[in-house]
């Protein structure tokens, strides 16, 4: 008997690491991600203000899913998912990936990295600080998430449709479109000081229009003492800018 019993709990042990593989959580990973050494000083002084770990839970990213991120910049984001979804799942970016393709690609860890790039035609308008696109597909139908961070302010009207209704088609049904962005006040004309803000009225209207449902919104980014009266990059608001959070999904 006692013999038996040792058995036992030698096997519990045994099975005990793998056990605690499968319960490790994409949240998990991602915290993970956030001690890397690849991340810059100027990186981890954002994580308090940006909530990756919170923001990605209600967009309900999680192991295993097939992920777009637009325009990801300098790769804020993708030095968290590419490594969170390296080995499970599948990390893709489109849209001004030229940063990250000199920084990141190379680097240990990130060679999971798939780059989409979509024949786009576009327009810059210099006075008003957006770009146009014209209507063009990822040539994908199956990402479970499309995300995009405080870009949509960046394109016109016409160009932000014509990235919804990609998004639309790029998602399989049932996945989610999530969009964060620094918040303008309500049907404001646009002038130099609220240039980089978008209206989330407006934002929801074109989404909708798209095809979407709205599934959802998060206060996580909601910031009280912004009077949304200055441009997001003067002393006074810079790095608390008040941001909405929207979560759209394509019907099934």
């Amino acid at each position: 008997m006692i013999k038996r019993f040792a058995t036992l709990l030698a096997c519990c042990f045994v099975l005990q690491p793998a056990s605690a593989q499968e319960a490790e959580t994409f949240s998990d990973r991602i915290r993970a991600a956030m001690e890397s050494e690849v991340r810059t000083v100027e990186d981890t002084d954002r994580d308090a203000n940006r909530l990756p770990v919170e923001t990605l839970e209600f967009f309900g990213v999680d192991n295993g899913m097939k992920v777009l991120e637009l325009i990801p910049g300098r790769g804020w984001y993708t030095k968290l998912l590419a490594p969170a979804l390296r080995d499970n799942g599948e990390y893709f970016a489109s849209i001004g990936t030229s940063r990250i393709e000199g920084s990141l690609v190379a680097e240990e860890g990130f060679d999971h990295i798939q780059l989409l790039k979509p024949e786009l035609v576009s327009e810059r308008d210099e006075a008003l600080g957006q770009t146009s696109l014209q209507p063009f597909s990822f040539g994908e139908t199956s990402f479970d998430v499309v995300l995009t961070f405080r870009n949509q302010h960046n394109f016109t009207e016409e160009g932000r449709r014509a990235i919804n209704e990609a998004v639309f088609e790029a998602l399989r049904p049932g996945g989610v479109y999530g969009v964060v962005d620094h918040t303008r006040r309500h049907m404001e004309p646009q002038w130099s000081e609220n240039r980089r803000r978008i209206d989330p009225v407006v934002v929801i209207k074109e989404v909708l229009d798209a095809g979407f449902e709205l599934e959802g919104f998060s206060d996580l980014h909601r910031r009280q003492d912004d009077e949304l009266r200055y441009e997001v990059g003067s002393k006074t608001v810079t790095g608390n800018t008040d941001r909405f959070t929207l979560k759209f999904r394509k019907p099934e």
